[in-house]
């Protein structure tokens, strides 16, 4: 099977989509000349060109892609080359509305921006593969390319009458029978049984609350819907050139996709992430989707977008400060990325995304955006050969399932303040600013390589995951739970006791007799510490109270559990006593952080030989470094301490006797 190493030979790729249909042709030398300038070896191209290349049913006008392609090759540019089918043109939709995507109200989702299909439309399908067929039969052998990207983004859904006949075909490969389903969802509530499989519908807007279980498969079937578009298309480039790498673009912590599923199906796993520039942590949630990134591809992975300044799509849309840019750029190295790539290339002046940034912003080669955006290529160019292909080591596992997920966001749920992603990034962060570096991993993966698994809050647990649990405890790992967890089958459904027997046993815990959400900002008291977000009523069954509620209703009652290797967590503390809290217990299972005695704000990661120290604060920093050591940005040497500035990086190789 082709690797992410055939695709970058020994170099980081770096560049980003290129929509060279949206400029007249004298721009594309001038184009080439400032992509070289910059460091660029690689661009993303097709992504959104469907209209361009089949203008009109079964037409194909490739000439302009034949010059481009052999433009890119000429100046030592490598292509990854998209397949167009998240964008289909008007004519698709005018002549076959039957591939137009509705929503849940039964409302058409029509033409005029993107992802205007249905991806259970037979028709969509027959079209997506014909033009796919003919860019792989075109394109396969074309020395420029070096990976293909399927599609864009998937995230549509659909709740049409040819999504429900699907619907139904998955239904029935997963159940069987409909006494199956009925019993799996519960019909028995609400005089919902199902008597044929053509009773069955998506889960449309209905009177009041709709079945939970219901949802959830549709969720899921939705993932696999999706995920049928990517591999048929996937099949095609792959038959005609089996050496090329395929991949498509995750978007960060999406709850559409089951990535664990989806990953097993990319050669590369790529991901496109937009923190926030002014958020506080932004820092943070770049490192969380990196790891979760390179968990799922278990080795390196691809950021394939990124945006060099603003986006345009939140309510108000900052620019990145200087050095942020560089700083989150060389960060994705540090967790594993060995491509770095934006969207896009020169900033559109017509469409939705025309403040959206480029590498190349309305303000030229002379504008800061440029000269920022060249300066990470020419590091990343100086980093090469010594990071492609390294591995980073953890012994901390954060679990992460989206079946728990989708599961967690039903309509009857407990709280509307608890959001599942959320938590997760709270303990993340916690674990990230204590200095040790994290691994994601799926609930029923082995675990037997981590110290210490940490569950944030999985409510939905299989048996097959609780009994991976309980092995993982016995052979000497450490585990500690969050709050909510293990409360749900696979059908979710409520398992006795509050939270499934053999849990509650390996946690020391007894009957949960009722969980207390909290309202909105509220906090509960326990000892040592305020719990946010979140408490439950539950009584010790031989774990030791390591901290107990004060006051209120659960006053006395126990907030954190421990019972030998295994800790239970019944509230969401605030950040620095969960991170006092999780260091403790990384201690004691033997993680240590990847250098101790940093300031604030600084990030250390190891990969392969190399450390990576990012300055994450806005002032200039001291940070103390043991040995002498090359510093590989600038050719320097380091011996005992080196000052960061702001957003400031350095990557120093092992050291010097």
């Amino acid at each position: 099977m082709p690797s992410l190493d055939d695709s970058t030979r020994g170099r980081i790729l770096f560049g980003g989509d290129y929509n060279p249909e949206q400029w007249p042709e004298e721009i594309w030398l001038e184009d080439v000349r400032l992509m070289k300038q910059a460091g660029v070896n690689s661009v993303t191209l097709g992504v959104f060109s469907w209209a361009t290349l089949e203008p009109r049913p079964g037409a194909r006008e490739f000439g302009w892609l034949d010059r481009l392609m052999d433009l890119m090759h000429a100046n030592g540019i490598g292509v990854v080359l998209a397949t167009p089918t998240a964008s289909p043109p008007p004519w698709m939709g005018s002549r076959h509305p039957e591939t137009l995507p509705r929503d849940e109200q039964g409302q058409t989702v029509w033409w005029g921006s993107r992802q205007q299909f249905c991806p259970s439309s037979p028709t969509y399908r027959a079209y997506a593969a014909a033009i796919t067929e003919d860019l792989a039969a075109r394109y396969a052998g074309h020395p420029a390319l070096t990976m293909w990207h399927i599609n864009n983004e998937y995230c549509t859904h659909c709740w049409c009458d040819g999504t429900a006949r699907h619907f139904r075909s998955w239904l029935r490969t997963k159940h069987g029978t409909l006494d199956a389903l009925n019993e799996a969802w519960g019909t028995a509530f609400w005089s919902q049984r199902y008597d044929a499989w053509e009773e069955i519908i998506p889960p449309r807007r209905a009177q009041y609350m709709r079945n939970p279980a219901h949802v959830l498969d549709f969720k899921r079937f939705t993932s696999d819907a999706l995920m049928e578009c990517y591999t048929a298309e996937r099949d095609i480039v792959s038959r005609h050139s089996p050496h090329i790498p395929v991949t498509t673009n995750f978007m960060p912590l999406w709850s559409g996709q089951d990535a664990w599923r989806w990953a097993e199906r990319e050669d590369v796993v790529s991901v496109d992430i937009y923190p926030d520039p002014k958020d506080p942590h932004g820092g943070q949630y770049n490192a969380m989707i990196g790891d979760m990134t390179r968990s799922q591809a278990r080795g390196p992975w691809v950021l394939m977008e990124q945006a060099a300044g603003p986006v345009n799509w939140r309510g108000v849309n900052h620019p990145k400060p200087r050095g942020l840019n560089r700083l989150w750029s060389l960060q994705a190295v540090a967790r594993g990325a060995d491509a770095v790539c934006y969207f896009q290339w020169r900033q559109s002046r017509q469409g939705a995304e025309k403040f959206h940034s480029g590498m190349l912003s309305h303000a030229g080669e002379a504008g800061r955006t440029f000269q920022e955006t060249s300066r990470v290529g020419a590091e990343i160019a100086r980093l090469g050969a010594q990071v492609t292909g390294t591995r980073i080591t953890a012994d901390i596992a954060v679990l992460h399932d989206w079946n728990s997920w989708w599961a967690d966001q039903q309509d009857g749920r407990l709280s509307t303040h608890l959001d599942y992603a959320d938590v997760v990034r709270a303990w993340h962060r916690a674990l990230w600013e204590s200095g040790r570096t994290t691994d994601f991993a799926h609930p029923e993966h082995d675990l037997t390589r981590y110290r210490l698994v940490v569950v944030p809050h999985l409510y939905l647990l299989t048996d097959t995951a609780i009994d991976g649990l309980l092995s993982y405890v016995r052979g000497g790992g450490t585990l500690v739970c969050g709050f909510l967890t293990g409360v749900a089958d696979e059908d979710d459904r409520v398992r006795a006791g509050g939270m499934d027997a053999r849990l509650r046993e390996l946690l020391g815990i007894g009957t949960v007799h009722e969980w207390w959400p909290l309202d909105a900002g509220g906090t509960v008291e326990c000892e040592g510490f305020l719990g946010t977000l979140w408490s439950e009523e539950f009584e010790p069954a031989g774990g030791e109270v390591v901290a107990a509620y004060k006051g209120g209703e659960l006053d006395g009652l126990p907030a954190v559990v421990r019972n030998g290797r295994a800790w239970y967590v019944s509230t969401l503390p605030e950040p620095d006593a969960l991170r006092a809290l999780l260091s403790r217990i990384a201690d004691d299972a033997g993680t240590r952080p990847v250098l101790t005695g940093l300031p604030d704000g600084v990030e250390a990661v190891r990969r392969g030989e190399l450390l990576f120290l990012l300055n994450h604060g806005r002032a200039a920093v001291t940070v103390q470094v043991p040995g002498s050591r090359p510093e590989l940005l600038t050719g320097g040497q380091v011996s005992g301490s080196l000052t960061l500035e702001r957003h400031g990086v350095a990557v120093l190789g092992e050291a010097v006797s």
